[in-house]
């Protein structure tokens, strides 16, 4: 009966256990977070920390240098190469001491016939969950930019399968909320993010993370506009 019982605890414990790790960002996506949160803010110190800690979480060359990449259509070329630069120190580094990282597949070929603009609007419409209805007013004052966005932002590089489109909305929201005073568009790619299979609780632990690696006030920011899209999300 004794046996039985610590059998049976045994076998709860482990099912809790595994639900709790279901419900947090795992360590490959709490360094996503990090690597894409200190790019974003040019902390290049913390961030040779954080390639470091990714790299040894198992997360392939190419996945990390493709956050790095992935960020530059939110926080610009400047941001993205000096994270492009500190990868490359940080794998000559790893290799001078032994460390032989795994690199991982590279970007599929794209086979896909139609226009950029047509893939890239299928490509959107499957992050927002259903079909584009109009353009939001500033697309219609600069139809240039629905045709960058569209046919670049979700095509040049979301198409890209090195990244999932879940990884890729964490790298977005992470970038998003250290840059901070950007509201309207981490509420968005809130909704995107829980669109793409996200749960509440693993964005409300990358708040937590954010609070590690951003100032204070974007991390409270971050919280509050959480918790407004997730109480609409349950109503």
């Amino acid at each position: 009966m004794l046996l039985f019982a610590v059998l049976i605890f045994g076998l709860q414990s482990n099912a809790q256990q595994t639900e709790l790790n279901d419900n947090v960002l795992s360590d490959q996506e709490k360094s996503i977070v990090k690597i894409a949160s200190h790019t974003a803010q040019g902390n290049l110190k913390q961030l040779k920390e954080v390639l470091n800690e990714g790299l040894d979480n198992e997360l392939t060359v190419n996945e990390t240098k493709e956050i790095l990449v992935h960020l530059y259509a939110y926080a610009g070329f400047p941001r993205s190469i000096r994270g492009l630069q500190t990868l490359l120190e940080v794998l000559e580094e790893r290799t001078a001491k032994g460390i032989a990282d795994d690199w991982g597949p590279e970007a599929s070929l794209i086979t896909d016939s139609r226009t950029k603009y047509e893939r890239g609007k299928t490509i959107l419409e499957e992050l927002v969950g259903s079909p584009l209805e109009g353009k939001p007013e500033y697309q219609e004052f600069s139809p240039e930019m629905d045709r960058f966005l569209k046919e670049h932002l979700f095509t040049d590089v979301f198409e890209r399968d090195v990244l999932s489109y879940k990884q890729r909305e964490l790298v977005t929201i992470s970038v998003i909320a250290s840059l901070g005073t950007l509201e309207p568009m981490l509420r968005s790619h809130y909704n995107l993010s829980l669109n793409v299979g996200w749960q509440p609780e693993q964005l409300e632990n990358f708040v937590q993370i954010i609070a590690t690696t951003a100032w204070e006030e974007k991390a409270k920011s971050a919280n509050s506009v959480l918790n407004q899209v997730l109480d609409n999300h349950e109503k």
